[in-house]
Order: C-alpha cells, then structure tokens, then sequence
C-alpha cells in the first residue's frame, strides 16, 4: 500500500491505441506465437516517487475464429512515465487494442528541498 499526503496527491490518466494492424496485415493480425507492442507513456507532470499505475484494455478487435488471449500491464515505472505493454500468444488474432491508463501519486511539494 503506498500512503500519500492528501495535499500532495496527483492523478494523471490517458487512453491511447496500441495498435491497428489489421488493414495492413501486421503481426499481431496475422502472426502467431508470443507477440507484443510496448508505448512508452509520459506523464503530464512529474510525480515525487515513481506512482501506482492501473492500465486496462478499453476496445479491442479480435478474431471470433481463434483464442482471445490477452496481458496488458504497466512496466518500467518512474517519476516521469511508464511503458504500456501488450502481450498476445498463441493463434490469438488481435486487429486493434486501445488502452486506458490511470496514474495516481504523491507529488513534489515546492516546499521540499533538494540538498544534494
């Protein structure tokens, strides 16, 4: 559990397409086996220590033909961004993802100083 102060928390969210691959006949459409598509995220301001990260799929455009196999999660964490990652396997077709993201932390207080 991170504990912040009331004043100082910050909540920064967005939603962006992953992908769309299926006019163009891209990998995550017409591939197989472990594929994945990595977006590095920027937050709008910085927070004081890397913040708690929730990402979900919000539209996805699959194959009804095959399995629908999904992972989306939120790696390399820092004051500054994240990457959002997508991960499908198998004989999974996936034409196109957009996910949604939802950072929350504590911010830097002005009063805060930074000695060294």
């Amino acid at each position: 559990m991170k504990r912040l102060r009331n004043h100082l928390i910050g909540i920064d969210q967005g939603s962006i397409l992953m992908f769309s691959e299926f006019e163009n006949e891209g990998r995550m459409w017409s591939g197989s086996g472990p594929r994945l598509r990595r977006r590095k995220q920027t937050f709008k301001e910085a927070f004081r220590l890397p913040p708690a990260v929730h990402v979900a799929i919000s539209m996805w455009d699959t194959d009804g033909d095959t399995n629908q196999r999904a992972d989306i999660t939120a790696e390399k964490i820092t004051e500054t961004g994240f990457d959002l990652v997508f991960r499908t396997w198998g004989d999974s077709r996936v034409a196109r993802v957009r996910a949604d993201w939802m950072a929350m932390g504590e911010l830097p207080d002005p009063d805060d100083w930074d000695l060294y």
